[in-house]
């Protein structure tokens, strides 16, 4: 397309199932816009129908939003086989792009973002507007993190009769990010956007969803009756107070959760000041680089090494400290990333243990019990990475299969070197030889049979 109404087209933004966004100038300027424009399909006529109506849902409320973490609208136009939509260009990136385990912004960067959200979705519900579809791919971010959020088609206007509105639909929205009463298609208020932008924040954090599942219905029944897992238990460097603020804007309760985005950017403001406003991005990035350097993660994807940085603990320990000692109760095993450790069983040394070195995997492994039956100390300033299993039980299949491989690989090395010492110390296998000699004479004798 080379003009759309009044609008010069530069190129095509971006295009999704029913509508394609293009980026274009406005007459007698150089104001660059973004138009969205949908076609009407012919052979469909209920389903033109209802674009047409969630097109100027969008159009109505939009105009009516003035806030700066709000995507503005110019102009919508409605002809009679398509529709355009005149509005804000945001030059940046969606959030979407930074949910995976290895692209998520520094924390302090997200809590920023979501903190203007709240706000932007206060400022909606004072003009009497729910989103009902907030998602990272809705959140646009400018220059500054300033968040813009678009995509106004399936909001809902609670000042108008419910009964009446046409533009109330049940069951739009995402289902990964659909509050409960929204799955189950109660009516619904301001504190359904706080849920699904909850649901954002904590995808933000952690790299992934706080309720996955690989069909639909087994996700609806857990958004549905179950809990998420605490932050902290998925992101140790996260501030405990994290928690709570997730808790609160997941409640499955409405009378417990926040009553409107003001009241949890309070509670964002609050937690700010625990995170360090820096950029943390390097000091991983360097972390990353020391993992990919040992031979113990050398068959991990890049996105595992990612997680793997996510959910563990990285230690800086001082010699003559015990990791781990007999007698404990625990399923923590870790990686030597630098330094040594002593293992020693009832006061005697068993052996000695270097970089990417594991410790501990024989209680993670082991399928009942997690007592521990030797003592890990280190000898020197040694860089440790520590692992919980409690941590990994909430992570994704992938890592938990692949580490499971590596370490049983590990235990199966250190077993024939046992094997090995033990033969060594052991006498000379008489029967054996002449076991072994009894057979090559059977095998002998059934060739000759043979031919």
């Amino acid at each position: 397309m080379e003009e759309i109404g009044k609008y010069r087209v530069i190129r095509e933004l971006g295009k999704g199932a029913t509508a394609t966004v293009y980026l274009c100038e406005q007459p007698g300027s150089d104001v660059q816009v973004a138009v969205k424009v949908i076609k009407f399909g012919q052979d469909n006529g209920a389903m033109s129908r209802r674009m047409r109506k969630l097109f100027q849902n969008e159009s109505m409320v939009s105009q009516r939003m003035d806030h700066p973490n709000i995507v503005r609208v110019y102009e919508a136009v409605v002809e009679k086989d398509f529709a355009y939509m005149a509005m804000e260009y945001v030059q940046g990136f969606s959030l979407e792009q930074h949910c995976r385990i290895d692209k998520l912004l520094p924390m302090h960067r997200v809590m920023g973002i979501i903190f203007k959200c709240c706000m932007a979705l206060d400022a909606a519900y004072r003009q009497g507007i729910i989103h009902r579809d907030i998602k990272p791919a809705n959140i646009m971010v400018a220059a500054n993190d300033e968040p813009k959020i678009a995509d106004f088609g399936l909001a809902l206007n609670i000042n108008k009769d419910m009964d009446r509105d046409s533009t109330f639909i049940m069951g739009v929205g995402s289902p990964a990010y659909m509050s409960p009463e929204q799955i189950k298609a109660y009516p619904l208020n301001q504190k359904t956007d706080i849920y699904s932008l909850g649901v954002v924040l904590f995808q933000l954090l952690t790299g992934r969803l706080p309720f996955r599942a690989n069909n639909q219905a087994t996700l609806i029944y857990k958004i549905v009756n179950t809990d998420a897992p605490q932050l902290t238990a998925l992101n140790p460097s996260l501030p405990e107070g994290l928690n709570g603020i997730m808790q609160r804007a997941l409640e499955k309760d409405l009378y417990n959760r926040y009553r409107n985005g003001a009241e949890m950017a309070k509670d964002i403001s609050a937690v700010r000041y625990q995170i360090l406003d820096e950029d943390t991005t390097a000091q991983d990035c360097t972390h990353f680089e020391q993992l990919r350097q040992l031979s113990f993660f050398v068959e991990f994807e890049n996105v595992e090494l990612w997680e793997i940085l996510r959910v563990a603990v990285w230690r800086e320990i001082q010699p003559n400290v015990a990791l781990i000692s007999e007698g404990e109760h625990n399923k923590m095993f870790g990686v030597i990333i630098s330094g040594s450790v002593e293992v020693s069983l009832e006061g005697r040394a068993l052996c000695r243990l270097g970089p990417s070195e594991a410790v501990g995997e024989m209680a993670y492994l082991h399928p009942s019990s997690d007592l521990r039956c030797a003592t890990v100390v280190t000898l020197e300033p040694t860089r440790f990475l520590e692992i919980h299993a409690s941590a990994l039980a909430l992570s994704s299949e992938e890592l938990n299969e692949r580490l499971r491989s590596v370490l049983m690989a590990v235990v199966i090395k250190r077993l024939r070197e046992v094997n090995r010492i033990a033969a060594q110390q052991g006498l000379p296998a008489v029967t054996g030889s002449m076991q072994l000699a009894a057979l090559s004479q059977s095998k002998l004798q059934l060739r000759l049979v043979d031919d």
